[in-house]
């Protein structure tokens, strides 16, 4: 499903026009980022979670070389799904 076709199966479900349903999706995903990034969860009841999750730093190897290398930590999204999905 797009973006556009996400809007207007909201729009039809919620009985109001896209354009307004287009203002708040823009909005819901203009929010999303911001928080994820300070750490915050996004907890969506009956949908999921959105949460960001830390990777320790690890020692990796070039599959072309065989030599090792140092991987940095790095922060990576998760999202689990809510039991009801």
């Amino acid at each position: 499903m797009t973006k556009f076709e996400l809007i207007a199966a909201v729009a039809k479900e919620a009985g109001v026009t896209k354009k307004d349903t287009t203002a708040v999706v823009d909005a819901f995903l203009k929010v999303i980022p911001p928080a994820l990034k300070s750490g915050e969860k996004i907890i969506l009841a009956h949908f999921g979670t959105f949460s960001q999750k830390t990777v320790a730093a690890r020692i990796g190897r070039n599959p072309a070389t065989g030599e090792t290398l140092s991987i940095p930590e790095k922060k990576k999204l998760v999202f689990k799904f809510s039991k009801t999905l």
